[in-house]
């Protein structure tokens, strides 16, 4: 399903069903801290319901099925929905094609919500009520973010001027540390139970970056034609004989954990 943002990508469409195979692939990157950070938060263990919204290929919810909670995840995309329950098999989590902003579930179902990488796609004036709602009392809305530090990585910063050469509207370039303000639609709502953030360098191979690259926004969920993203990938997969088969790319993770009032 296309999604346009007006403040993302200049206002050009994106579709991450048109990426999902390679998501599949290519994003369940995140490392081993990333999920002790949110159980040591409380989160997703055993005995709590929990909703991850913009759920993607399901990479929150399998990889912390191990801790225990009944999962449920929803995305806008029903390719995304697709590859998450191939990736699911065998594991007891239920899957839901949904905007956040429409997901149906009765009054003070879930223990937590979670929306992980897809903050900044949200109507927030829509969500907050919503999760507010469909929360316990004194449930959790924990919002994640990771993203690679170009300015810390020549490798990162190179692939980022080659996306944009392809795709100049790309917003998704520059990354820098930053923490999450919180928002006037979650006052008297919500208020902030956890707000942090931490390094966490993540290993590629050239093989695996390449994927990375090439299923992010601006590339293989942009509205780039077909020969376009050929393109890219050529160019690329060249660059990238130069460099080390095996390195890591420097990441941040910002954690905005948020409690019902």
């Amino acid at each position: 399903m296309k999604i346009t943002k007006s403040d993302i990508d200049n206002g050009k469409s994106f579709d991450w069903g048109r990426t999902s195979e390679d998501y599949a692939k290519f994003r369940d990157i995140y490392p081993d801290i990333f999920y002790k950070k949110i159980v040591e938060m409380g989160l997703c263990v055993k005995g709590q319901r929990v909703l991850d919204i913009g759920t993607g290929t399901g990479v929150l919810p399998r990889n912390l099925y191990k801790y225990g909670a009944e999962f449920i995840g929803s995305d806008i995309s029903e390719n995304q929905i697709e590859q998450a329950r191939l990736l699911s098999a065998g594991m007891n989590i239920s899957y839901v094609v949904s905007p956040a902003e429409t997901v149906d579930f009765p009054e003070k179902h879930f223990d937590a919500v979670t929306a992980c990488q897809c903050y900044q796609y949200f109507d927030k004036s829509v969500v907050f009520p919503k999760i507010h709602s469909i929360l316990k009392d004194s449930g959790h809305f924990c919002i994640l973010f990771m993203a690679w530090i170009p300015d810390e990585s020549e490798i990162a910063a190179n692939s980022e001027k080659m996306i944009l050469k392809y795709n100049p509207s790309w917003s998704g370039h520059s990354m820098k540390r930053f923490a999450y303000d919180f928002p006037d639609e979650a006052k008297g709502l919500f208020e902030v139970e956890n707000s942090f953030g931490y390094d966490a360098p993540v290993t590629f191979t050239r093989e695996s970056w390449h994927g990375r690259m090439k299923a992010c926004r601006g590339i293989g969920a942009s509205s780039l034609s077909a020969d376009k993203i050929a393109e890219f990938e050529r160019e690329h997969i060249e660059y990238l004989k130069s460099v080390p088969e095996i390195f890591d790319i420097p990441h941040f993770v910002t954690v905005f954990n948020l409690r019902k009032i």
